[in-house]
């Protein structure tokens, strides 16, 4: 098999040549446009900058945005495109890419060439990287101090280390101003007056002011308080008000609501859907799991179910998922049906890579959650157990030195919430029947706790702290906006 060598970048290269393979590029390219479902499998590993060749970088970047698009990348489609580029033109033009298409590795190859890809362009950063700090050093500056230099390769070397990449550079105020002013806008045009998405919950939304994009926003609890129930609520609440149409920013897209993805690493799929289908029925849970309903109930059940049929929320229940896997799965649920909040029940089931130690394992987690916002640009909603130091307190409400195994939660969380059922503690403190007094304090304490749950603001990096009263009707594992005493003359409620 012949393989076309196209020229170097630049003659710099020739004299001390910087080490890559431009044939695993070429065939990897060439698998991509014979196979776009490859694309998948390499692109959380690979993007334009990691080729060598220029004209290779185009290439991956033209095809890739067309598979974005779900539309299809091959010789073919790409000659559009390409057809007047200069560096395509010195390789022979659009028979190139038929010539690399010819070239394509086995599908089952293609992670290993990106890995080699991948790994070439680090080496290059890194020697570029430490041709940067020798230069810098040889300089005799009196502005530019050697511990500052120190600090500065560190840094380098961190973000390489990290990313991948050791430099994003920097970009104008013009456009950090324009995004604001974007995102300000959105808010404006959108009903509430949000800037993120609505969780249904309009006090919830008061204080967060909806669901930001790039947010890590940890849901934490004891067992029992409905951290579960919550989370589905809101996914529930986002995917039934999801609407398309054109944004503000004259792009087609989500407009109200969002597609949802949610991770049932604790129960299954149907349960998770049971669940759903109670709050929308109004059927008791356990009369669901039990097949015990009356034909009315039984009837309204199936119409909840009909009605949720084009509900854009999707369910993985695979256990003890890796983080890897995670930012995969929801990245390639982001292309082919779209992605606008990710939700994962719950943190502590994830795996990580690391086998130091818990702590690690969850900071490695914590990260990755708060990488998969950023990178999708989406709400990451990840639940969280509390540690028992909670149930020896007299006072039972959770605080942010209650999360379990790592105070990388606390650290890399934008949003810190607490569940809280007072109802549920104050149950089992049941006097014995013979004891009358405190037998009617704590009938007149259950009347005033029965059907409402905290939310407690723990940690908001763009917003204040506080407490949000809901109500709960735990028949119907269901949250909703409490009525205020001000609303129950007939008032508007608000929502």
């Amino acid at each position: 098999m012949t393989v076309i060598r196209p020229n170097t970048p630049d003659s710099a290269a020739e004299a001390d040549p910087l080490p890559s393979n431009i044939e695993a590029e070429q065939q990897l390219l060439g698998a991509i446009l014979t196979n776009n479902d490859i694309f998948d499998r390499v692109s959380s590993l690979v993007r334009a900058e990691h080729f060598y060749e220029p004209v290779h970088r185009r290439i991956f970047d033209i095809a890739a945005a067309r598979i974005q698009k779900n539309a299809l990348a091959s010789p073919v489609t790409l000659k559009a495109f390409m057809e007047d580029d200069d560096g395509l033109k010195e390789l022979g033009g659009p028979g190139y890419l038929v010539r690399i298409a010819s070239a394509a590795i086995a599908s089952y190859a293609a992670r290993d060439y990106a890995q080699m890809i991948y790994d070439l362009a680090v080496r290059r950063d890194l020697i570029q990287l430490g041709r940067d700090i020798s230069a810098k050093a040889a300089l005799v500056d009196i502005s530019s101090e050697p511990k500052e230099q120190i600090v500065e390769a560190e840094q380098r070397l961190y973000q390489l280390g990290e990313q991948g990449v050791a430099e994003r550079g920097f970009q104008s105020f013009l456009r950090a101003v324009t995004e604001a002013v974007n995102v300000a806008n959105a808010a404006y045009q959108r009903d509430g007056g949000l800037a993120g998405i609505s969780t249904g919950l309009v006090d919830i939304d008061k204080k967060l002011g909806g669901l930001h994009p790039s947010d890590l926003i940890i849901l934490a609890g004891r067992p029992s308080m409905g951290k579960t129930s919550l989370a589905t609520n809101i996914a529930f609440n986002i995917a039934k008000a999801y609407k398309q149409g054109m944004r503000p920013d004259g792009q087609e897209g989500t407009v109200n609501g969002g597609v949802v993805g949610f991770y049932s690493l604790e129960m299954s799929a149907e349960q998770l859907a049971a669940r759903i289908l109670s709050e929308a029925s109004e059927v008791p849970s356990e009369q669901i799991r039990r097949g015990d309903m009356t034909e009315q109930e039984f009837r309204r059940f199936v119409e909840a179910a009909k009605s949720l049929e084009a509900c854009p929320l999707y369910i993985d229940d695979t256990p003890a998922l890796p983080i890897s896997q995670v930012a995969a799965r929801a990245r390639r649920l982001k292309r082919t049906h779209g992605l606008d909040v990710l939700m994962v029940d719950y943190l502590q089931l994830l795996r990580g890579s690391s086998k130091e130690s818990r702590v690690q394992e969850v900071s490695e987690i914590t990260q990755g959650l708060k990488a998969i916002a950023k990178e999708l640009n989406i709400p990451v909603i990840a639940l969280s157990q509390l540690s028992r130091a909670v149930e020896s307190r007299e006072d039972k409400r959770p605080q942010l030195s209650d999360l379990r195994e790592s105070g990388s939660i606390e650290q890399d969380a934008d949003v810190v919430m607490f569940v809280f059922r007072e109802e549920y503690y104050v149950e089992r403190e049941k006097p014995s029947d013979d004891k009358l007094d405190e037998m009617a304090k704590w009938q007149e304490r259950m009347e005033k706790l029965h059907g409402k749950a905290e939310v407690i603001i723990g940690k908001q990096r763009h917003g204040p702290i506080g407490s949000v009263d809901l109500s709960f009707e735990g028949q119907f594992t269901r949250f909703g906006n409490l009525v205020q005493p001000w609303q129950q003359d007939g008032g508007d409620a608000g929502f």
